[in-house]
């Protein structure tokens, strides 16, 4: 067994800084290769030897530092909705208890007993509904780290400590000279407004990651199959591949698999986006989780449990939001070293109040430090990024595009140039008959389309397969024929009583010295003008009838082409096919510059190309050809119906395969990397101003000093807002 990556929940953390220490120590263990640890969707991806660590191991060496791991994923919901009653209910307490406080700190101070009643409202807080902060931050203390709460935990503790002192031993500093001040309503108010933020928080960082709980809403719960010639319902868990499934209107595809008999339109929306029904019919693929809408059918079952697409979809979505981008790995540095840099200015700031401050200097060095660790939170730095992108991914996700990991979404707007594959990516990648001709006059016309259908199903060439399609769409009947011969690369021979047949290229037609009408001759001059490919059938020496098959461009792929184009990016095609096909295809997209006649290693090296000019380039490709291009440039693209080979080499999906998507990609990224700038503005601009402020700055020229509860609601505020920012792209509009 390689290399593991699997993602596990991280219980314990509290803020950014949370997360860099549980990353930092997870990746010093032996047999990790690399771990990410993502604070906004409290989850952790490890790449690991599974020979030297597992999740054991791993789990029992991050309790070391106060944090753990699970596992699976209705436990996390579960363990997550606990931690947001517990969270409501210690707030909802520490609210009831901080009133009254705050209304005896503000208004009664002088009133008898006030103080004694302040430490008895203030003790409960402390020590029940607010204790998760002073036992985390003690369970950092004990392994020299530190964390939010370790900030809150020595503030909160050093006003609710003095204001004791002063209440129980108040002649220490009467005797001399100084005014014995309480504060215990900053204690009491500061806790019960970072419980509210903290909730708030986790209430709207559930919300980010909603598309991973909608994706798990569609799984289907039973199965109706056929076993053993009867018809019985089972959990959709216990399907294997090869059972026979019957699917009735309204219902929704258990697994994915192939139509064997029926036919019904079927509401992708869900997975692919797209709001339009498609039409199901024998050899259709079917997805597990769409809907059914009027007629019945049956398919056999292909891919179940794990490797249904909605589950891939789910770990993709899982792994992605769990991914970092770049610009957090800065961040990541910077909450790392943030709370102990914090902790010294609070420091200094008693310091310089203590031994320079106006009388009570104490007093003023107590309530400046304790503002100062208070204000100063990381959350909002912390969270700025990840939340951005969970929601962008998620978004993504609900448009039909899997984004593999969060680099590149981030990159995807600063795209330069698009190579686009042809065949599979701007046609439809499947071969079909667009024009079928009989020449009238002809001895055999009549029976030349039976004995053309018969002759390509006995070659089972793809080009043939097309004619067949084609053919029995239009009713025609088989005609039986003898003497079979496929003659490679040319075509195929037989014969149907006296007659003799042959059908193929123009080269093997010639070779037999078959004649041509002047009308049919006609037909093929205008099927080659348009690159088609041209299948002639000839019986006893003169050709009877032409088939034109083309591979059609995708609806869309003309307007995605032109919008791409008004966006700054260049467009290329590639193609294997030859010279006049892809002029032919570059025309009706809208594509000016493309290349003819290219292999796989041709391709790679036009990426190279693109790239040494300095353009960040984006590769879209469906096929196992492409995958070397697709791993290559900045950012790979695949098609949704190709090869999975192309979509392990991607980095970005697009599950319905058209390539409109592209534009929604970089459309999404570009919002996505906008909402990320704003958030770390605001973030950085809060504390650039809020710490000099509480330490008191302003004081010599204003008298100004910050009130450390309105610093509690400001470092709550910030949080919240930051995500609130984040979730306003799940209202994104995609059009512009």
């Amino acid at each position: 067994m390689g290399v593991v990556r699997e993602t596990w929940r991280v219980e314990g953390m509290t803020c950014a800084a949370c997360a860099s220490a549980s990353q930092s120590f997870i990746s010093r263990v032996e047999g990790v290769y690399s771990a990410q640890v993502n604070y906004a969707t409290g989850s952790i991806l490890v790449e690991y030897d599974p020979k030297l660590t597992g999740f054991e191991r791993l789990s029992n060496e991050l309790k070391k530092i106060g944090y753990s791991l699970a596992k699976g994923e209705e436990e996390k919901e579960e363990a997550e909705e606990k931690k947001l009653i517990s969270l409501r209910n210690n707030m909802i307490a520490a609210i009831v208890f901080a009133f009254p406080v705050f209304v005896y700190g503000m208004f009664f101070m002088d009133a008898p007993y006030a103080h004694p009643i302040m430490f008895i409202l203030t003790l409960p807080i402390i020590t029940v509904f607010g204790r998760q902060f002073f036992v985390n931050a003690w369970k950092k203390a004990r392994h020299l780290q530190s964390n939010m709460d370790t900030l809150v935990a020595i503030g909160t503790g050093s006003a609710f400590i003095f204001s004791t002192f002063n209440t129980f031993f108040p002649r220490y500093l009467i005797e001399r000279g100084l005014q014995p001040h309480v504060y215990f309503e900053a204690a009491a108010v500061i806790i019960a407004l970072i419980l509210l933020g903290r909730y708030l928080e986790e209430k709207a960082r559930s919300r980010t990651a909603g598309s991973i709980k909608k994706l798990m809403g569609l799984r289907v719960s039973t199965a109706r199959i056929i076993r053993d010639g009867k018809e019985q319902n089972i959990p959709s868990g216990q399907v294997t591949p090869g059972d026979e499934v019957i699917v009735r209107p309204g219902e929704k595809v258990p697994v994915d698999g192939t139509v064997i008999s029926g036919n019904s339109y079927v509401d992708e929306s869900m997975i692919t986006g797209e709001p339009v029904p498609s039409l199901k019919r024998e050899g259709d693929k079917v997805i597990g989780a769409t809907v059914n809408t009027t007629g019945s059918f049956r398919f056999k079952a292909e891919k179940v449990g794990a490797d249904t697409m909605l589950s891939q979809i789910i770990r993709m979505v899982r792994e992605a939001q769990g991914s970092k981008a770049r610009i957090q790995r800065t961040v990541d540095k910077l909450a790392s070293v943030f709370v102990p840099v914090v902790i010294v200015i609070a420091l200094i700031s008693f310091s310089v109040w203590y031994f320079f401050g106006p009388p009570p200097a104490l007093s003023y060095a107590v309530i400046t430090s304790v503002t100062v660790l208070i204000i100063a939170c990381p959350c909002a730095l912390g969270l700025a990024t990840p939340t951005a992108i969970i929601t962008g991914i998620g978004k993504c996700a609900e448009n039909g595009i899997l984004v593999r990991d969060a680099q590149s979404l981030e990159t995807a707007h600063k795209l330069d140039a698009i190579v686009l594959d042809k065949t599979g990516t701007v046609t439809l990648g499947n071969p079909q008959v667009t024009g079928f001709f009989v020449d009238e006059n002809h001895k055999a016309a009549k029976e030349a389309p039976g004995v053309l259908m018969e002759m390509e199903n006995l070659s089972e060439h793809p080009l043939g397969r097309a004619v067949v399609d084609y053919l029995s769409e239009k009713g025609v009947k088989r005609t039986e024929v003898t003497q079979f011969r496929s003659i490679t690369g040319k075509g195929v021979t037989a014969k149907q009583g006296e007659r003799q047949w042959t059908a193929g290229s123009h080269k093997l037609i010639e070779e037999d010295g078959a004649n041509i009408s002047s009308s049919l001759k006609e037909k093929t001059r205008s099927m080659k003008a348009s690159a088609n490919t041209v299948i002639y059938l000839a019986c006893n020496g003169s050709v009877v009838a032409v088939a034109e098959i083309a591979d059609r461009i995708r609806e869309t792929s003309a307007a995605a082409v032109k919008r791409l184009q008004e966006m700054g990016l260049e467009v290329h095609m590639l193609t294997g096919d030859n010279e006049s096909t892809a002029e032919a295809i570059a025309t009706q997209a809208g594509i000016k510059n493309y290349r003819a006649n290219v292999l796989p290693p041709d391709k790679l090296e036009y990426v190279k190309e693109l790239q040494k000019k300095g353009k960040k380039t984006a590769m879209v490709g469906d096929g196992i050809n492409d995958a070397p291009a697709l791993a290559q440039a900045d950012v790979g693209i695949a098609i949704g119906t190709g090869t999975d080979i192309a979509m392990e080499s991607a980095e970005i999906t697009l599950i319905k395969g058209d390539i409109d998507k592209i534009v929604t990609s970089v459309i999404l990224s570009g919002k996505t990397v906008k909402t990320i700038h704003q958030n770390l503005f605001w973030a950085f601009i809060y504390n650039t101003i809020g710490i000099p402020v509480a330490a008191g700055v302003l004081y010599p020229f204003t008298g100004l000093l910050l009130n450390p509860m309105i610093a509690g609601a400001a470092m709550a505020f910030s949080s919240v807002s930051v995500v609130g920012n984040s979730l306003r792209l799940k209202k994104a509009k995609i059009d512009k």
